[in-house]
């Protein structure tokens, strides 16, 4: 097999970001809401995330600075009043998550810029996205300076989720959740297929879309013909 081997010592910074947003995919994206010590509120969008334990419940965003070397809106306030929310993105939101990711100077704020709707949070100051379906509070634990970027380390205080997201087991499912994942570019990944994979190699699909149309039909049942149905869903012609 022919492959390439690159040494990123021989790389500008920006091609390197540019491979490892091509290849570390698809990453969750945390729609980030916090809130400025004036009290403006503040959404931007960033896929350098990740859970990092869960006892207690941590989350670590990196929020890389301003071209100009300033650090950004989000940083700036996490640091100055040591809370946020991680508000999900899901399908139906991704226009306004991109709609945030526009570098506004200071001061601006993306809720009024991309039409959001501010819900007041419980345990801390800055406002969940009221379009997003499952958002945690956190608190700042710490901000580590690595790679030229702030890496907020955040506990989270409470969780908020839909009950349209949330199965019988008190989990919220994927597929009804529909989340947006990053890619490179300005490309996103959505919900496909999911698969149960055990350690003896069996896999087998757990869940689809297919399924999720199907429930839809029968929800739908009795009201219209199933060809009107399918034609709707986009299943048929």
């Amino acid at each position: 097999m022919a492959a390439m081997i690159v040494d990123p010592t021989n790389l500008d910074p920006r091609d390197i970001y540019r491979l490892m947003i091509s290849v570390i995919v698809p990453r969750p994206i945390a729609w980030v809401s916090t809130q400025s010590p004036d009290g403006v509120t503040n959404a931007a969008p960033f896929s350098y995330f990740q859970a990092l334990g869960s006892k207690p419940p941590m989350v670590m965003i990196a929020v890389g600075d301003r071209r100009t070397g300033e650090a950004k809106d989000t940083r700036r306030n996490i640091e100055a009043t040591g809370q946020f929310v991680v508000n999900v993105v899901d399908e139906a939101n991704g226009p306004a998550m991109v709609r945030c990711a526009i570098d506004h100077p200071y001061g601006v704020s993306e809720f009024e810029d991309a039409g959001l709707d501010a819900v007041a949070s419980e345990r801390v100051a800055p406002p969940r996205i009221g379009q997003s379906r499952v958002a945690f509070e956190c608190e700042l634990d710490r901000v580590l300076e690595l790679a030229g970027s702030g890496v907020c380390i955040g506990r989270i205080v409470l969780f908020h989720l839909d009950d349209a997201v949330v199965d019988g087991d008190g989990h919220v499912d994927p597929v009804r959740l529909r989340p947006l994942g990053r890619l490179g570019g300005k490309g996103y990944a959505t919900m496909g297929a999911l698969r149960e994979i055990d350690p003896h190699g069996h896999d087998a699909i757990a869940w689809s879309v297919r399924d999720e149309m199907r429930a839809r039909v029968a929800a739908l049942r009795g009201e219209r013909s199933d060809e009107e149905i399918l034609r709707d869903l986009g299943l048929i012609d």
